[in-house]
C-alpha cells in the first residue's frame, strides 16, 4: 500500500520555513557561539581592525588600549561571579594584586633585592591564575552562607585585609612608595616588553604589547563565552535569578558558587599579572577600594551578564583617565597636577566621573553600553519601520 504525499510536504521531514533563514529550530542553534551571520562578520571585522591597530594609532593611545584590553580580562571575571552568578563582590582588587605579585615573585629576577624565582612566562602566568583561584576558593564558602549586601561587605573586608598584607610584606612587594618591577612578557625567546622584540618587525614596545593583549583577550573572552553558554553558565543564571528555586530543581548551590568565585579569581589573577607588565611597577597601595570600584564600573557601564559588554566597559573606563586629562585643559577650576591650584585635580575629576557615569547608566540604561548597542542594532534591523 502506497501513500500519496501531502502537497508541499518533504519526503524526509519538514522543510525549513521559507523566507526565515535565521529562524532557529534547535537549542544548539540558539546557544551557538556566533549564531548569526551578522555576529560572525562583525567579529571578523573587529579582529582584523584590532590586529591593524598598531599601524593606525600612536604609542600613547596604544598604551591606553592595551591597558583596556588587559583590564577587560579582569572585568570578564568579575562579570562571571557578579553578573552571571549574581554574587556581589567588591574584593576584585585583592585578587588582581595577588595575581600581580605572584607573577612578580615567580617570574622575578633571582639576583634582585626582592624574592624572585626567575621562572619563564609559561610558568608565572598560570601560577598567577591558580594562586588567585585558590584564594577565591577560600573566600567562596562565605558566599554559600551570605548573599547580597552581607556578601559585598565581606568581600570589601578582603580588600582592606589584602591592602594591609601587601604593605607589610615588603620582602615580596617592595613596600609602599617603592614597589617592585613586573616581569617581562617573554615567551619562547620572544620578548614583547622591549622594542624590536618580535622577529622581522621593527615595532615599538607598545605596538607589541597591544598585539599580545589582543591575543590573550580573545582567548579568555571565548573561554568565558563558552562557560556562559554551557550548563555551568545556566546554573549560574538559575542561582542569580532565584537560588531557592535553583536548589529545588537540583542545582548544587555551594558547588557552583565556589566555582564562580574560583573562575572570577582566576581571571583577576591573569589580569593582574598581565596589566602590570604594561605599567612596569607594582605598588602595594594601588590595590585599594577604588580599583574594585573601577572594575565594578566596567561591568555596570559595559553591561551586566555580557562578555562583549565587559570589554566595552573596560575600554571605556580605562580611557576615562585620558578623557579627564583632556577635560582638565578646558575647565578652568580643574588642575592637571595632583597638587595644582585648581578646585579639583584630574584624579578627583576622574573619581567624580566614575560616580556620575554609574548613576547615569543605572537610571537611564541599566544594560549599559551593550544595551545602547542593542537599541542601535534593532533600530537598523527594523528600518524603515523602526518604531
Amino acid at each position: 500500500m502506497t501513500t500519496t504525499p501531502v502537497p508541499g510536504s518533504a519526503p524526509h521531514g519538514p522543510r525549513p520555513p521559507r523566507g526565515r533563514p535565521l529562524l532557529r529550530t534547535s537549542y544548539a542553534q540558539h546557544m551557538g557561539l556566533l549564531n548569526t551571520p551578522g555576529k560572525r562578520w562583525s567579529t571578523l571585522v573587529l579582529v582584523i581592525v584590532g590586529f591593524c591597530a598598531p599601524l593606525l594609532f600612536t604609542d600613547d593611545l596604544l598604551q591606553v588600549l592595551t591597558l583596556g584590553l588587559f583590564a577587560a580580562i579582569g572585568a570578564i571575571g568579575l562579570n562571571l561571579v557578579t553578573g552571571y552568578a549574581g554574587q556581589v563582590s567588591l574584593g576584585h582588587a585583592f585578587f588582581i594584586g595577588l595575581g600581580a605579585y605572584t607573577a612578580a615573585v615567580v617570574g622575578g629576577d633571582t639576583d634582585g633585592r626582592l624574592l624572585g624565582l626567575g621562572m619563564p612566562m609559561y610558568i608565572w602566568l598560570p601560577a598567577a591564575g591558580l594562586v588567585t583561584a585558590a584564594a577565591g576558593l577560600l573566600i567562596g564558602p562565605l558566599a554559600v552562607r551570605l548573599r547580597g549586601l552581607y556578601l559585598a561587605i565581606v568581600t570589601l573586608g578582603v580588600v582592606f585585609l589584602g591592602l594591609h598584607i601587601f604593605r607589610e610584606a615588603s620582602n615580596l612587594t617592595g613596600g609602599p612608595g617603592v614597589g617592585r618591577r613586573a616581569p617581562d612578557v617573554e615567551l619562547f625567546g620572544i620578548n614583547a616588553s622591549v622594542s624590536g622584540g618580535l622577529p622581522g618587525l621593527d615595532w615599538t614596545r607598545d605596538q607589541q604589547l597591544f598585539v599580545v593583549a589582543l591575543i590573550f583577550l580573545i582567548i579568555f573572552a571565548v573561554a568565558a563565552r563558552n562557560i556562559a553558554r554551557s550548563g555551568v553558565g545556566r546554573a549560574f543564571a538559575a542561582i542569580r535569578d532565584r537560588d531557592v528555586a535553583a536548589a529545588v530543581i537540583g542545582v548544587d548551590l555551594a558547588g557552583y558558587k565556589l566555582l564562580a568565585f574560583a573562575l572570577s579569581s582566576f581571571y583577576a589573577g591573569i589580569c593582574g599579572a598581565l596589566y602590570y607588565t604594561v605599567v612596569r611597577v607594582i605598588e602595594p597601595t594601588s590595590f585599594d577600594l577604588l580599583l574594585s570600584v573601577q572594575f565594578l564600573a566596567m561591568v555596570l557601564i559595559g553591561g551586566v551578564s555580557t562578555i562583549s559588554g565587559s570589554i566595552m566597559g573596560a575600554l571605556f573606563i580605562t580611557a576615562l583617565g585620558r578623557m579627564a586629562i583632556e577635560i582638565a585643559h578646558y575647565v578652568p577650576f580643574v588642575s592637571t597636577s595632583v597638587t595644582g591650584g585648581g578646585l579639583l585635580n584630574v584624579f578627583q575629576l576622574e573619581g567624580i566621573l566614575y560616580g556620575l557615569l554609574i548613576i547615569g547608566f543605572l537610571i537611564a540604561e541599566p544594560r549599559g553600553l551593550y544595551g545602547i548597542w542593542i537599541r542601535v542594532r534593532n533600530y537598523w534591523k527594523g528600518w524603515p519601520f523602526s518604531y
